[in-house]
């Protein structure tokens, strides 16, 4: 499977854009030609359809064919119940739905254990399954929460081969099939193909992604069409509080059309916004990042925009002044880490506020630091903050708390205040320069809050609360930090301890498979790869750097400590004492502590 990963944010206001045509018209009735040729590149293939398997793909193993059932409906939704009837025994036919378009919904599940087959002497057999449900797939490639809470499904499986015969070779029909659209978080991954969209933020200043699924099926030539529906019919519901899509009653003119670097999308578009139409062809850039070319945007069929789409890809959110760089804490007080091939760092901090110091956060912006340390005292631990250029001299302290977890910072767009996100005592909690701490309330049964990690746009966060895992969008309007409702996101791992994110649309994950792991979830919980598992002991701090365009990953992007060692990956190591920087050997004599709380500055 072909999986790609795009990563940026813009910020700051678009270049100005000449606009051609005599303006846009009023709203006119829209006239919807499916028949017109949709955009295609020439000489463009389908290289990377891939179908789901047919009944007789798995001969005589019947585990195999249940399996290949729930694939059967992976692929383009007007087909999916075609496909699936083609598993299932002819008088059961009749029983299922059969809807087309919109209305087909699959409903993705994940394998908890092998399939348990029971052969009755008739040559049929009993099929349980066992699923942790993980969500929704819409035809408009959207994964939304699981609706159904059924943990096993059971149908029957019965020989192909006709009655009366000893023929096992004939295959097999499922009998009494399920009464809904299964397929398997496998068939997810090896027959669509993740893909990005993009969405302003509620004040149009940067980007955020969706994650979306395209299946395999789908001809090359026809992705552009299906993004732009896509941007049409807006945002994933869950991240409709800090991104907006068009304006109400936006449709596509019939369908995206174009070749040889030449892309035409007609839109019918309320109002007269010509910012908004050119930020659609940004939004439809970014989305799309191997469509080169330029793209002319039409608004009820006269010319608006016409732009390079390789030069609307710029990254200004992303964009580093130096880093990644690794750092920890020892013996009290933040060190970068030097570790062979990477260009280490110095500290940017006044040594006389970094002390007893148990973890940190800091990131770079606007040619800034910001640093948010939680430092101990006789009396507890408090928030350490402060801003200005590297070293960071004045700091303010917030109120105490028994216990806080690691600050992190939303990361900014032009002019906004610093803001950032930090765990105590079990609350989620938003933080200023001046280290005052306000509560933020979420929409979940009352639990304490375990961790909470910011994506590299800042309009997204990863929150752990009774150590289950969610996923929330923001709103930063008016300098405040608005949570949307959390979606939770379906893993394998219990207990979770620690989040991070690995890119754009996967988390880091700590938490138990078992044993304690830690795991690459995407933000939907549909994929989830082991990265480690058996830490050995629970993850008590888990720090990442996001995958992302702008710079080479350093070697292992995430880093963690358990049972008091700190650990860098992958391959996973740990952080030894004579790779922590600016360091004073220690008395003779006096045995040195261990480095802790690895993080990275960006």
């Amino acid at each position: 499977m072909r999986v790609r990963f795009v990563a940026g944010v813009l910020c700051g206001a678009l270049a100005t854009v000449a606009f051609t045509g005599c303006g846009i018209p009023e709203r006119s009735e829209v006239q919807i030609d499916e028949r017109r040729e949709p955009a295609t590149e020439a000489g463009s293939v389908s290289a990377w359809s891939k179908e789901p398997p047919s009944p007789s793909n798995s001969g005589t193993d019947s585990e195999a064919f249940v399996r290949d059932f729930l694939s059967a409906a992976a692929g383009e939704p007007d087909r999916a119940y075609d496909r699936v009837k083609q598993f299932v025994a002819p008088e059961f036919k009749s029983r299922m739905q059969d809807k087309r378009g919109s209305e087909v919904e699959l409903t993705v599940v994940r394998l908890t254990d092998a399939p348990v087959i029971t052969n009755n002497v008739d040559r049929s057999a009993a099929v349980t399954i066992s699923v942790q449900q993980v969500g929704v797939l819409r035809a408009d490639g959207r994964l939304v929460p699981p609706v159904s809470t059924e943990t096993t499904y059971e149908f029957g499986l019965r020989s192909a081969s006709p009655a009366g015969t000893a023929d096992d070779g004939g295959g097999f029909y499922i009998t009494d099939p399920p009464n809904l659209l299964l397929l398997s978080d496998t068939a997810l991954r090896d027959y669509y193909e993740p893909q990005a969209v993009y969405f302003w933020n509620s004040d149009r200043t940067r980007l955020v992604p969706d994650q979306r699924y395209l299946p395999l099926t789908v001809p090359t030539e026809r992705r552009l069409n299906e993004v732009v529906k896509w941007l049409v019919d807006g945002p994933s519901d869950w991240l409709s509080t800090g991104a907006v899509g068009l304006p109400d009653r936006t449709e596509l003119i019939n369908n995206a059309t174009g070749g040889n670097g030449r892309w035409e999308v007609n839109l019918d578009m309320p109002g007269d916004d010509r910012t908004r139409a050119d930020q659609f062809v940004t939004q439809l850039a970014w989305s799309l990042p191997d469509l080169d070319g330029k793209l002319e945007l039409k608004v009820r069929n006269n010319s608006i925009v016409v732009a390079d789409l390789a030069e609307r890809r710029s990254r200004a959110l992303y964009t580093l002044q130096e880093g990644p760089r690794r750092y920890c804490v020892y013996e009290g007080a933040v060190h970068p880490l030097e570790i062979a091939g990477e260009p280490g760092g110095t500290v940017p901090l006044d040594p006389g506020a970094n002390r007893n110091v148990v973890s940190a956060g800091l990131a770079r912006s606007g040619g800034k630091i910001l640093a948010a340390l939680v430092v101990t005292g006789s009396d507890g631990q408090r928030l350490s903050v402060g801003t200005g250029p590297d070293p960071v001299t004045a700091f303010k302290k917030g109120p105490v708390h028994t216990a806080i977890g690691r600050p992190v910072w939303l990361r900014a767009a032009g002019t906004e205040q610093p803001r950032g996100l930090v765990v105590a005592g079990g609350r989620l909690y938003r933080f200023d320069q001046n280290a005052q701490m306000t509560p933020i309330a979420l929409n979940l049964p009352p639990a304490p809050v375990n961790a909470v990690a910011a994506s590299l746009d800042g309009q997204r966060i990863a929150v752990v609360v009774g150590g289950l895992l969610y996923v929330a969008a923001l709103n930063l309007a008016g300098g405040g930090v608005t949570v949307g409702p959390p979606r939770r996101v379906a893993t394998s791992l219990t207990s979770i301890s620690a989040v991070d994110w690995g890119d754009e649309n996967r988390l880091i994950v700590a938490g138990s498979a078992g044993r304690p792991a830690i795991y690459e979830v995407s933000v939907d919980g549909a994929v989830q790869t082991p990265l480690k598992d058996d830490t050995g002991a629970k993850v008590t701090h888990l720090s990442t750097y996001p995958v992302n365009p702008t710079i080479p990953v350093p070697s292992g992007a995430f880093m963690y400590e358990a049972n008091g060692v700190a650990y860098r990956g992958s391959p996973v190591e740990q952080i030894q004492r004579g790779e922590v920087g600016l360091v004073t050997p220690p008395p003779s004599g006096v045995r040195p502590g261990n480095p802790s709380a690895p993080f990275f500055l960006y």
